[in-house]
């Protein structure tokens, strides 16, 4: 049966500062020993969560873009995190899925914190990303759409009791601190109901606003038993997810089978 084998970077961020950021997440990468296929990062990675789009954002030629296919390319590895991005003279969030030939996945957040106001800066996505790798099928997520559990839902289409979409979920964070038994809970609920694994990967420090972070990245098998779970230090976490066991728990406990059926329909 398919293993699937990822990397967790648990990071404090240099605010708004991208040069700073790629030098030092790169220093980390090139630190990884263990063998692995996906690297994620957190939310805006290269900047923090910051509101100045007009100053940071990036095009998709631009430098944090580049600096993913390279590094995709040198490590053979998938590597995935959101960033600033202008588009067509509007703001995104954007998770990027970089592929070691550099080809990519792109989805842009669909749920924007407006208690930050990020609604005013950029625009919300529309469309999800299910990415495929060795036959597995994984849902990318990012940060504060983790609170709407329809977006992440295996959805089912008809009733004729159609087969999962996918088998991993991940969302990459900025998400503070005084929320964080929220983004745990959450974490764990998003596995059990979607019967797959969940992994969620957080910043830690303080940000530009005083605002901080405590990590509390986690790895949820689909049972809602927690794999991996580290808060307030830096961390860079490899871990190895089996089909098998992901199978087995879907086919022993087919709950999948009895949701309701439906269509998510474009704004």
């Amino acid at each position: 049966m398919s293993s699937l084998t990822f990397t967790l970077i648990q990071t404090q961020l240099h605010w708004e500062d991208k040069a700073a950021n790629l030098k030092m997440l790169e220093e980390k990468i090139n630190s990884i020993k263990q063998k692995t296929e996906i690297i994620i990062l957190p939310e805006m990675f290269s900047t923090g969560f910051s509101m100045n789009p007009a100053r940071l954002a990036e095009s998709m030629d631009g430098e944090a873009v580049a600096w993913m296919k390279r590094i995709s390319e040198e490590k053979k590895v998938i590597v995935t995190g959101s960033l600033m991005i202008k588009d067509n003279n509007r703001y995104v969030n954007r998770l990027v899925w970089m592929l070691p030939n550099g080809q990519m996945g792109l989805y842009d957040k669909r749920h924007l914190f407006a208690y930050a106001h990020e609604h005013e800066h950029f625009t919300a996505g529309k469309k999800r990303l299910i990415a495929s790798v060795k036959g597995w099928k994984i849902n990318l997520l990012v940060c504060y759409d983790l609170r709407f559990p329809v977006w992440s839902r295996q959805a089912r289409h008809d009733n004729e009791k159609q087969g999962l979409e996918y088998d991993v979920l991940i969302y990459v964070a900025n998400w503070p601190e005084k929320r964080s038994h929220m983004w745990r809970t959450l974490l764990q609920a998003r596995a059990i109901e979607n019967q797959s694994y969940c992994i969620g990967v957080n910043r830690v420090g303080n940000d530009g606003n005083g605002i901080y972070h405590s990590g509390d990245s986690m790895v949820v098998n689909p049972l809602g038993e927690v794999l991996y779970h580290k808060a307030d230090e830096e961390a860079i976490y490899t871990i190895t997810l089996h089909k098998e066991e992901l199978d087995g728990v879907r086919e022993k406990m087919p709950f999948w089978k009895d949701a309701d059926p439906f269509l998510i329909l474009p704004d």
